[in-house]
């Protein structure tokens, strides 16, 4: 939703939005329904709100959601619950899914050991089991936690908000590089090569397997790609490079 920063051009939507005009080269209608504080029981509200108007249908939607849920310590099978309905019923009504898993809540100052360790922990767990009900709904994840953890943790003066807890407007531009092009891909806009590229250790893996990794490797996308086998679903692990995003400024006033 954007708490911590006071200007709505730095929430992850606007961020996001306005990546996303420049890489298609027109106009994005934004539409956001996050709230702060929401947990992933609200995510039946927020869709049904995005599809209350039957004549418009988002190309794309993007859920960022979980760490709200580790903080209220909602069980992991209820917050996968809550999130897998979500991504079928916006998959049924035609849009694009992308969701930025759990974030890393051990790179949090105000939590210290032990319980950074059990935070670090539960965050990559839940983001782990994230993946695999939206790739079984037929959307697509981005893992944010160890991607970001590490920038987080290095500079949380720059990228934590004043509350030390929500992201200042660098950490959501942060984010929001992570999630623009999976985002951009979904809708046919980023390049894409005909075959994983092995160097940045890109490949077909059982869709359990590729979430553990992906929870475990930040900045991993992970996709529905191959048919249920004798494994259970396969799903396509690809590393996008980051493209960064520039707020935009406000022009001055005339005089």
């Amino acid at each position: 939703a954007g708490q911590g920063v006071h200007r709505a051009r730095q929430t992850p939507a606007a961020l996001l939005a306005s990546g996303l005009a420049a890489v298609a080269e027109r106009p994005v209608d934004l539409r956001n329904v996050a709230l702060p504080g929401a947990q992933s029981d609200d995510l039946d509200r927020q869709v049904s709100l995005i599809l209350s108007d039957a004549s418009w249908v988002p190309d794309v939607c993007v859920i960022m959601i979980g760490a709200n849920d580790v903080t209220h310590r909602m069980p992991p099978t209820r917050s996968v619950r809550h999130l897998s309905s979500a991504v079928r019923r916006l998959r049924t009504a035609g849009s694009e899914v992308v969701v930025g898993t759990c974030p890393d809540l051990g790179t949090v100052e105000n939590v210290y050991q032990p319980l950074r360790w059990l935070a670090r922990r539960v965050s990559r767990q839940l983001a782990a089991a994230q993946t695999i009900g939206v790739v079984e709904q037929g959307g697509r994840t981005v893992s944010l936690g160890d991607l970001l953890g590490p920038e987080f943790a290095a500079h949380p003066r720059e990228l934590f908000g004043p509350d030390r807890y929500h992201p200042s407007a660098e950490g959501y531009a942060t984010a929001a590089m992570a999630v623009l092009p999976t985002l951009c891909a979904a809708l046919g806009l980023w390049p894409e090569e005909d075959r994983p590229d092995v160097s940045r250790r890109e490949g077909f893996l059982p869709v359990a397997r590729a979430a553990a990794q992906a929870a475990s490797e930040g900045g991993t996308e992970v996709t529905a790609a191959m048919p249920t086998g004798p494994r259970g679903p396969w799903a396509l692990l690809k590393r996008r490079r980051r493209r960064r995003i520039h707020t935009p400024t406000p022009s001055p006033l005339p005089h």
